[in-house]
């Protein structure tokens, strides 16, 4: 397998089977930076693998409102927050505007969504984020307006504090929080540019303090910083629990779409399942051939807790 492919999954991995006790009540795929990358295929792979929803982390099509309109024509409950990506050097912010007009109500940023008729909750981070502490750029203030980093974290917290207290809640955001390492290769670590740092945002994770106040918070969504690392520096550690039990994970595996050494096309989608509690007991990056295979699968969180490193 090329392009995206993982480092050190050990190939293909056998499907887990499940207990009574543990019983899978959600499955969420989760498509990473798409920068293009969404066509037919991806719509006609999710009708086979048939998924309760599918959870985008941003950077669509450089502004290319098709892309989000296919979305909205997908027969499953989709969420979607909006990248950097997403204004396209517009600093007018009207192509932010029409990326989240072509997105209608699957748009999530800075909002509650709720995913009916599958009992999960979604709410969104700060729209547009390039990462790197608390930075609102040109399009995003011309689109959206000023706000402080602390307004933000207060509208996701709020936002996630609207939502129903018996279904698990999901964070979408494009970038990451900051807190989970300071080295290139940790799940927002700057890898572009030495010397590395936490390049996560600020808002993000003052917001989720404020939620675990009040509820718990069993898993944090995004992207924005690809799994491939700059110069050939190997892959990035994409999945992170945190002594509250919370699990984030980093989807965006760039490109999503590819060919491997026998010439079938395969396609990543992330894959998290939530038991009952809400709790992850799987999750994983796949990559499936257009037909529903699993060519393979790098198993990141499983029933028995964190597995990769």
């Amino acid at each position: 397998m090329s392009g995206g492919k993982h480092a050190g999954s050990g190939g293909r991995s056998a499907l887990r089977v499940e207990t009574p006790a543990r019983r899978t009540v959600l499955r969420l795929a989760i498509a990473g930076d798409l920068h293009g990358q969404w066509d037919q295929g991806d719509a006609s792979l999710l009708t086979i693998l048939a998924p309760d929803a599918l959870l985008v982390v941003g950077d669509l099509a450089d502004g290319d409102v098709r892309l989000p309109r296919l979305l909205r024509e997908l027969e499953l409950p989709v969420a979607c927050v909006l990248g950097n990506h997403d204004a396209a050097k517009d600093a007018s912010g009207r192509t932010l505007a029409r990326m989240e007009q072509a997105l209608g109500g699957l748009h999530c940023g800075w909002s509650l969504k709720p995913l009916d008729p599958v009992p999960l909750s979604v709410v969104g981070g700060r729209p547009g984020s390039a990462g790197g502490g608390f930075y609102l750029s040109p399009a995003v203030k011309a689109h959206w307006g000023e706000l402080s980093l602390f307004e933000s974290a207060q509208r996701i917290s709020a936002a996630a504090l609207q939502a129903p207290a018996d279904r698990p809640l999901v964070l979408l955001a494009h970038s990451g929080p900051t807190g989970l390492g300071s080295e290139a290769a940790d799940l927002c670590g700057r890898d572009w540019k030495r010397p590395a740092c936490d390049w996560g945002d600020q808002d993000l994770q003052e917001a989720i303090r404020l939620i675990r106040k009040q509820r718990p918070l069993p898993l944090v969504i995004f992207g924005h910083m690809h799994h491939r690392l700059r110069h050939g520096a190997g892959q990035r550690r994409t999945v992170q629990r945190d002594r509250q039990g919370t699990v984030y994970l980093n989807a965006a595996c760039v490109p999503r779409h590819g060919i491997d050494a026998t010439g079938r096309p395969w396609r990543h989608f992330s894959w998290v399942e939530l038991d009952h509690n809400g709790d992850v007991q799987l999750a994983a990056h796949r990559w499936y051939g257009l037909d529903g295979e699993l060519l393979e699968q790098q198993v990141l969180v499983d029933s028995g807790g964190l597995v990769a490193p």
